[in-house]
């Protein structure tokens, strides 16, 4: 995997609007709580360098604590799937519209979309058209699935910051301006991670093995992974007796649906509110549902198994239409280019080959010490200070755009 390009310096003297004068004015959309965590940093990083910056619009708990001014919350676009956006296409609808003329009428310096690309290209696209500058801050999974969308990007949107180091390369293949900032995530999470700390703080024995169930955050996936994860524990709990388990819980719905797929006679599974990276941190292997979690366990350098499945009818539409571009659906495996880690999709999923492969991966030391070796490159690639580069970039667009105005 070769390096990325270091994003481009800002030289451009700053207008006057930007340093002095009326505020910088951002308009945000964020979904989820990883779209919340990024929308924090970005917040952050922008008023170190523009103390006097105004941000609002959809936002979570962390973004209003860095003072943006919620207009909606992040939790209303946790929709995931073609058919799940289906079924809420009138609520959302509803919500771009009042969305689209608040932000007209207030006329940002600049609306940045973080991630949720169904929601924010479409609303991008149409503030664009209004003489709005327009940023989608992590791109979506264009190069692997539906790879139109480009089309739309180009369209939509005046930048794209990319997480991934090979996202740039697609994008210049389509002349849309993208930018590699790297990811927060590796930023916030360091290069060793203290795993004695951690089953200090969680209250588990040195020496125990202990396996992490993470079933994912979005109410859907967690309803079509927890039995299978359920079933892998007691798969493990068999052929290992005196294995721990613990399994973070995003929130009090998520581990509501998880409980109640856990059976009296399995094994016990400690539930934690919260406390993923400390219950990575503690583990000898986890097994996970796709996404920001997969990257959060290559970070932490802890074997894993990925698991995932779409809801039939996107599964449906994603086999028949022949959407999906790329071998591999899990960010290790995409990262790196070649199969890392197990991963499973759609009925490949299932208790006893969930944990027939965690077993596989974390028995031997060796194995183990080559994926952390490979992990540890991956993270600092990825450790770049992304949400300053991030506003590094947004704010060299405002301010290229200042300029040429005045021009």
């Amino acid at each position: 995997m070769s390096d990325a390009p270091e994003p481009t310096a800002i030289t451009a003297p700053a207008p006057e609007r930007i340093t002095a004068g009326a505020p910088l004015t951002v308009g945000l959309v964020a979904g989820e709580s990883s779209g919340d965590t990024l929308g924090a940093a970005l917040i952050h990083a922008l008023r170190a360098q523009v103390p006097n910056v105004k941000c609002f619009g959809v936002a979570g708990p962390k973004m209003i604590a860095a003072g943006c001014e919620a207009w909606a919350s992040a939790d209303e676009l946790s929709v995931m799937g073609l058919a799940e956006i289906v079924r809420h296409l009138p609520r959302l609808l509803r919500l771009r519209k009042s969305l689209l003329e608040r932000f007209s009428a207030a006329r940002p310096d600049v609306f940045v979309g973080i991630d949720s690309p169904e929601f924010n290209l479409g609303m991008a696209k149409r503030l664009k058209q209004r003489g709005l500058k327009t940023v989608q801050y992590v791109s979506p999974q264009v190069w692997a699935w539906r790879q139109g969308r480009v089309r739309t990007i180009a369209e939509a949107c005046d930048l794209v910051l990319c997480l991934l180091p090979f996202e740039t390369d697609f994008y210049s293949q389509h002349a849309v301006r993208a930018v590699f900032v790297g990811h927060p995530l590796a930023d916030q999470i360091p290069l060793e991670v203290d795993r004695g700390e951690a089953r200090r703080a969680l209250g588990i024995e040195s020496d125990a093995t202990v396996i992490a169930l993470l079933p994912g955050s979005r109410m859907g996936e967690v309803e079509r992974l927890s039995a299978d994860f359920a079933t892998a524990a007691a798969w493990i709990a068999e052929r290992r007796p005196g294995v721990q388990f613990v399994a973070p819980m995003a929130s009090a719905r998520v581990r509501a649906a998880f409980e109640h797929h856990l059976t009296a006679n399995g094994p016990t599974i400690t539930l934690l509110d919260g406390q993923a990276q400390r219950a990575l941190a503690a583990s000898d292997g986890v097994i996970v549902a796709s996404g920001t979690a997969t990257l959060e366990t290559l970070l932490i350098g802890r074997p894993m198994v990925v698991a995932y499945r779409f809801s039939a009818m996107t599964a449906f539409l994603l086999r028949t239409l022949g959407l999906v571009k790329v071998p591999y659906f899990s960010q290790p495996n995409l990262l790196v280019g070649r199969r890392l880690v197990p991963e499973f999709l759609q009925e490949e999923v299932s208790g006893a080959a969930l944990g027939a492969a965690l077993l596989q991966e974390i028995k031997d030391p060796q194995h183990v010490g080559e994926l952390t070796r490979e992990f540890r490159g991956v993270h600092e690639v990825l450790r770049r200070g992304g949400a300053e580069r991030a506003a590094s970039a947004i704010l060299d667009l405002i301010r290229g755009s200042s300029l040429a105005g005045r021009a």
